[in-house]
């Protein structure tokens, strides 16, 4: 049973962050990774939240394992980091700044709500 709540809920987050990726896409022609950092923002928001509310282990499974890790996804962040470092120190820096800084934010958001 463990294994169906995480499939489950993995299936759902990755379609909903592929979806995200691309109504994203279509609003911004930037070459800002923003669909990456707004999943993984909210993400980290959610369980945050979750961690802190509940104990109930399907719950667990479902939304914190499942759902948030295929939701968020740090290979993504990794692989558009080193793009930025090998042509952009700039946005290299600022991504990487946001992505940590926003994502602890909405954390700790998440887990004092």
């Amino acid at each position: 049973m463990t294994l169906i709540w995480i499939a489950a809920g993995a299936f759902i987050g990755s379609i909903l962050r592929f979806a995200i990726g691309q109504v994203m896409k279509k609003w911004s022609d930037s070459t800002f990774p923003w669909a990456t950092l707004f999943v993984n923002v909210t993400g980290s928001f959610g369980l945050g939240y979750l961690y802190a509310h509940t104990d109930h282990q399907s719950l667990i499974l479902f939304l914190g394992i499942g759902f948030f890790g295929s939701f968020t996804t740090f290979s993504t962040l990794k692989l558009e980091l080193m793009r930025f470092a090998t042509k952009d120190w700039i946005r290299f820096g600022l991504y990487l700044l946001a992505t940590y800084l926003f994502g602890l934010i909405a954390a700790y958001i998440g887990w004092s709500m």
